[in-house]
């Protein structure tokens, strides 16, 4: 029976049930999958590899108005069709042949594309760099481009596999007629062979297209660390009226046509940022300005001599600060500062300690300043420590915040300066170092190891200028480094080439901050509660679980950087303390992103805190142990498509087999997108997170008519209704004994409700 199908319907569905084959009629129909597609005409077989499956691997459209024949069967059934329907079984071997060549020449194509994408970026940085050089201007770096590596396959399809197919069609079309086939026998089983085949090719071309969309990103992205902006900001450095220009403007060109041609950019960012440059290129014609003079005309006079202020403050041997001097002039000459040959490496290193030691020394003498000027303020907050590598604009917008820089501390809110003097001032304990050790483990071990007396150890663990020390010793310098992203070409002064984006737009303010974990607690409004005991004997509580906010410590380190740390999830061993996340000061990515993910990490940090070495046992359900259990075995999960394996195996990869950073960013898929009524996840992690990282009521309320979320929402409402019932009996016991119900008590229904 011929069934008549409408142009741009979806005939079948990728992940549904494949319980029919379609012999096309009349008209075309795209076969889609991620990565690539390919067209099926009169006479093709829709479904022919999907049916070996179970589900169909592909998404099949109408590209126009479509004729077909249906022939329901199972997996089990196909022999049967084909020994009834023998002309079927001829038409369906030929469609065999022509659909997996053209699914192979598909792959062919991705793979060269991903090879071009690759060679394309590393060229263009390095034509970047060249121009930079040719200007004696210092390149900047893109923090993501170390990362990025030619593809690499670890399970690709035989390279054999596309000539087999070739000849194989050619030799039963021409040696063997296909009326002769035994279909009932050898067509069903070169039908599952080739369904195996496909669905290997299919997910090699689902991992090459997260490739190409992970790398694509370095070309343009929404936080502007990327190519397209090192060149448009060479661009209007050197002036785009001047001739040395004219290759830069040239590159640039060539880049937005690239652009245009990668799907996984998005078109509205694309057509934003080609817009907005466009525009700037048009006033700047029109005013004839030159950036670069702009720059120059904002020098402030009150910063010359900025480096010889600092010196002086610190009271640092002579020798140091003719020392730092050189090195600071040294690393202002270099035209290349992020060079990784030996000579810059050195040069970078021996900054870095001369740079700790004064920052220390001015550090000490500040505490009994009440004037502390302006330059050391600078210096303090942002590593600043000369006007001409700062550059001079850059030194003014530093000059004019310092004076009082957005933090608040009373919103748990610090500067690095205003972190060290809580310490000092014994507001704050000192920071575990990279050991895992905090202060008194490390002054014991001091003891332990011969190098201080009992009497000694008592004395220093109470003295607040060894506590100070020890964090600008231990944790200051390793997380200055982790903050800034680029390990390797890391230097803790404040210079203009590392300053990727305008810095009043990527400066961290209290404001900013908070407004970033306000809207991670809108969407995972418990995700910074702790669970503990609550004990009220005069009220006849003996013992009730009750969970309390615990905001996080946010330290802003003196850095231009691009990542987050989470450095520890509790001070000391009471779980009820605030946890610790450094940020830059100025930070180059997206603080939302940069904060959803270290709640992430935060989220798995405390689990295993509280479960600890039980914290991957599956007996005992917890997030880490039912997380840890899906990735070790997600092979093995009937619930999971073959699609989703794909996925997964292609995340771990990028994770580096990393469990806590599948976890993460899976944690920030729920946060920024499932929050937002945009499924992503599979339904495995989708529950898992859904349970220990429940939404907010306002979103919970949106998604129950959701089918994807309905059932996991009422087991939620459940499990929490036993909850409140049993918290609403206790405060009726209270009543009827004329106690007044503790504020805990309230909060902990209030939190219930949430």
């Amino acid at each position: 029976m011929t069934k008549e199908i409408q142009k741009g319907t979806v005939i079948c569905q990728s992940g549904q049930p494949a319980d029919s084959i379609h012999m096309i009629i009349k008209g075309t129909v795209r076969a889609i999958y991620q990565g690539g597609e390919y067209l099926l005409e009169k006479g093709d077989v829709i479904g022919l590899f999907d049916i070996y499956r179970e589900n169909y691997i592909f998404t099949y459209t109408a590209l126009d108005d479509v004729a077909i024949a249906s022939f329901p069967c199972k997996k089990g059934g196909i022999s049967a069709l084909f020994s009834k329907k023998p002309d079927f079984a001829m038409i369906a071997a030929k469609s065999c042949f022509k659909q997996i060549l053209n699914i192979l020449e598909v792959y062919e194509f991705i793979k060269y594309d991903c090879s071009n994408l690759y060679h394309y970026i590393t060229d263009s940085y390095g034509e970047y760099c060249r121009l930079c050089e040719c200007h004696r201007i210092s390149p900047r770096l893109l923090p993501d481009l170390e990362e990025i590596k030619p593809l690499e396959l670890d399970d690709d399809i035989p390279q054999w596999l596309g000539s087999y197919y070739e000849n194989m069609a050619a030799v039963l079309t021409q040696t063997l007629p296909l009326s002769k086939i035994p279909y009932s026998g050898f067509l069903n089983g070169l039908l599952l062979k080739t369904g195996q085949d496909v669905s290997d090719i299919v997910s090699v071309c689902h991992i090459m297209d997260y490739y190409k969309s992970d790398i694509a990103q370095i070309l343009m992205n929404k936080n502007r660390l990327d190519l397209f902006d090192l060149y448009v900001s060479l661009l209007f450095r050197l002036g785009p009226d001047e001739e040395d220009a004219t290759p830069v403007s040239g590159d640039i060109g060539r880049m937005m046509l690239y652009l245009e041609g990668i799907h996984s950019i998005d078109r509205d960012l694309y057509k934003s940022r080609v817009d907005e440059y466009k525009k700037k290129l048009a006033s700047m014609e029109e005013q004839g300005a030159n950036p670069s003079e702009k720059k120059a005309a904002g020098h402030d006079n009150d910063l010359q001599g900025s480096l010889h202020t600092i010196l002086q403050y610190s009271g640092c041997e002579k020798d140091v600060c003719n020392e730092f001097m050189k090195c600071v002039d040294d690393y202002k000459a270099q035209i290349d500062k992020n060079s990784t040959d030996d000579s810059s490496r050195k040069l970078r290193l021996h900054l870095t300690k001369l740079f700790y030691k004064i920052y220390e020394a001015a550090f000490e003498k500040s505490l009994q300043d009440d004037d502390i000027p302006i330059v050391l303020k600078m210096f303090f907050q942002f590593g600043y420590v000369d006007e001409e590598l700062a550059g001079a604009e850059n030194a003014s917008y530093l000059s004019s915040i310092a004076e009082h820089f957005p933090s608040n501390p009373e919103q748990h809110i610090y500067t690095a300066y205003e972190w060290l003097k809580a310490v000092y001032n014994g507001e704050k304990e000192p920071s575990r170092n990279e050991f895992d050790a905090d202060f008194p483990a490390y002054v014991h071990e001091l003891k332990t190891s011969g190098k201080i007396t009992a009497a000694m150890e008592k004395e220093m663990v109470d003295d607040n200028r060894e506590k100070v020390l020890f964090e600008l010793n231990n944790m200051f310098p390793l997380v200055n480094k982790m903050t800034f992203g680029r390990i390797t070409t890391f230097c803790p002064l404040f210079s203009e080439h590392n300053v990727l984006k305008e810095l009043d737009k990527s400066l961290v303010t209290a404001s900013k901050m908070t407004a970033a974990v306000d809207k991670i607690r809108s969407v995972d409004f418990g995700a910074y509660y702790r669970e503990t005991v609550y004990v009220n004997t005069a009220a006849g509580i003996q013992r009730e679980y009750v969970s309390v906010e615990i905001l996080p410590d946010v330290i802003l380190m003196p850095n231009i950087g691009t990542r987050g740390v989470m450095w520890q999830e509790i001070e000391g061993k009471r779980r009820t303390t605030p946890s610790r996340m450094m940020v830059s000061i100025f930070q180059m990515e997206d603080l939302e992103a940069t904060m959803t993910r270290l709640t992430g990490e935060f989220r798995w940090e405390m689990c295993r805190r509280v479960q600890g070495p039980r914290w991957n046992d599956v007996s005992e359900p917890s997030l880490t142990s039912e997380y840890f259990d899906y990735i070790q075995f997600y092979k093995k999960n009937h619930e999971l498509t073959a699609d989703a394996k794909d996925k997964i195996k292609s995340a771990m990869q990028k994770a580096k087999n990393s469990y806590k950073e599948m976890f993460v960013r899976d944690y920030i898929t729920w946060i920024l997108y499932e929050g937002n009524s945009s499924p992503r996840l599979n339904k495995v992690a989708r529950t898992i997170i859904a349970a220990y990282c429940p939404f907010s009521k306002a979103i919970r309320d949106k998604l129950k008519s959701n089918p994807m979320y309905k059932e996991m929402l009422e087991k939620y409402d459940l499990k929490q209704s036993q909850k409140i019932h049993h918290i609403d009996n206790l405060c009726q016991k209270l009543n009827h004994t004329n106690i007044t119900i503790p504020e805990e008590i309230l909060n902990q229904k209030k939190f219930l409700e949430s």
